[in-house]
């Protein structure tokens, strides 16, 4: 160590001690708590807070070595083997021991045992280590995931292929073009036994975690739920509104996203002759934020997934602590670990996260794109937190986004081709009605089939042909379509122009728009 670096004082990943404690307890729970989690060094011989350096005597540093070394092999569980070493700085000498992630968590003070003496770090402190943490421990060590795990239902190939029958309806649903749903195949119970969620014993079949919680089975589960709130100003003084999702942890995601949408200002841009509709914040982004939430999220930590609308910002908050090997820097980057496999395999399937690690420098490209504050990812200890940060859009008053406002024609943005057209097209308008006239027929023409109703779509028009003041629950008892596809097709249908809300979302009306 260099002298500039021990003035830095203590970090994360650095701790001073003066001396050897009398109980090796006292710096074991140290040595512990690095090997659980990423490494780190304990460096004897500089006195804490101050950072002046004490140091041993030549006589004395090599006794005091061999007795850190002991200590740490004989009080520890597993046995840990670190590495120590001396330095001579200004005449003195310390000792530092480097201590690496082990692969065979949790490691524990063997006097106190495995529960009592599980020790981990958290924002540069050493903490006793939850049961939850320690169970989080033993999987990561035996590379196991939660999700895969085995449970006590014994499932029939009717179960499973009525869950697989919706897995597929629901990756329809998300597919991009025509040509994606033609190619989507459906899935079956080998294909959840290959991804761990259906275990196969013999010639029967049993759930797994991830099973149930896709299931909608959450008995076991209680903080398996979403809650959404939309906060008037920047901090979490007064909310203006706020519900909870509980469900099949896919179709959660659907109804916290439509609540998102419902709440963040939609505009409209001119591409053409058609004016298309635009949100404040990159949908794309949107949906990847809570998808990953609810995907990587630590189903044995307390706490439930939370996504928090406020005037500067969305802020989605995802339940467990990260992984030891990963950074900020790290995942920002593209760097992921998946938490639950299981899970992930079959989100990736429903075409509701992207390829894995790419969702984050994602959610970065959109908002530079759409001209926004880059987004900000907080390591919160036992929490993980994305916030995307929202800005004031430009529209005239007629609603129209101001062509100025950034754009990209990956994402369908206004660009500088789509206002020379625009421009183009209005003055042949003013000169040569028919052209115009054809041009309309043909916008229509490709607008009606574009914006075909789905056979779900056609239900829920039906049933609103019934009862215009049918709430979305009635809409799922009249239809038959679960709540959480009734709460994700409504604002899909809006924004085709198949259906118009009249009045406000407590009070209001639908109306077919025919």
């Amino acid at each position: 160590m260099t002298i500039e670096e021990i003035l830095l004082g203590e970090t994360k990943d650095i701790e001073f001690k003066e001396d050897i404690p009398p109980k090796s307890e006292r710096y074991m729970k140290t040595v512990v708590a690095f090997t659980n989690c990423s490494g780190g060094r304990i460096v004897f011989g500089i006195e804490n807070n101050t950072w002046r350096i004490t140091g041993f005597n030549k006589e004395e540093v090599f006794r005091k070595m061999d007795a850190i070394t002991n200590a740490i092999f004989d009080s520890c569980e597993p046995k840990i083997t670190p590495n120590v070493n001396i330095q001579e700085i200004e005449g003195k000498y310390i000792i530092i021991v480097d201590l690496v992630e082990g692969m065979q968590k949790p490691y524990y003070i063997k006097k106190q045992g495995m529960v009592a003496g599980a020790y981990i770090r958290v924002s540069g402190t050493t903490r006793s280590a939850e049961k939850y943490q320690i169970q989080e421990m033993i999987l990561d060590s035996g590379n196991r995931s939660y999700d895969q795990g085995k449970v006590d239902r014994e499932l029939s190939d009717t179960d499973i292929e009525l869950l697989c029958e919706r897995f597929y309806h629901h990756a329809l649903e998300l597919c991009q073009t025509e040509e994606a749903r033609r190619n989507l195949k459906r899935i079956g119970k080998n294909q959840l036994i290959s991804y761990k969620l259906v275990i196969e014993e013999g010639d029967k079949c049993y759930a797994t975690h991830g099973y149930q919680l896709l299931d909608g089975k959450l008995d076991e589960y209680p903080d398996a739920v979403i809650q959404c709130a939309v906060f008037k100003g920047t901090v979490r003084d007064l909310f203006i509104t706020r519900k909870e999702f509980r469900g099949c942890i896919d179709e959660e995601i659907e109804s916290a996203y439509a609540f998102v949408l419902e709440h963040i200002d939609l505009g409209a841009r001119i591409d053409g002759l058609a004016r298309q509709d635009i949100y404040e914040l990159p949908i794309r982004s949107i949906r990847e934020m809570i998808s990953n939430a609810v995907c990587h999220r630590s189903y044995l930590t307390p706490g439930k997934v939370q996504v928090a609308l406020f005037d500067d910002r969305l802020e989605v908050t995802s339940p467990g602590m990260l992984d030891s090997d990963l950074t900020l820097e790290k995942i920002r980057q593209g760097r992921s670990k998946i938490r639950n496999k299981g899970i992930a395999e079959l989100f990736s399937y429903m075409n509701m996260i992207e390829a894995w690690g790419s969702g984050i420098p994602r959610i970065y490209e959109d908002s530079e794109k759409y001209g926004l504050p880059e987004p900000e990812l907080l390591d919160m200890g036992n929490d993980f937190r994305v916030n995307l940060f929202r800005k004031k859009t430009e529209v005239d008053h007629y609603g129209v986004v101001d062509p100025r406002f950034l754009a990209d024609s990956s994402v369908k943005y206004m660009t500088d081709y789509a206002v020379k057209t625009a421009t183009k097209t209005a003055a042949k308008i003013e000169t040569n009605a028919t052209d115009a006239t054809n041009a309309t027929k043909h916008i229509a023409k490709e607008n009606k089939i574009r914006n075909t109703p789905s056979s779900d779509e056609f239900k829920i028009l039906n049933a609103v042909r019934a009862d215009g003041y049918a709430t979305q629950k009635q809409l799922h008892e009249m239809t038959g379509i679960s709540l959480g596809t009734i709460k994700r097709l409504l604002p899909k249908m809006q924004e085709k122009g198949l259906l118009i809300r009249i009045g406000n979302r407590r009070s209001g009306s639908w109306k077919i728009n025919e």
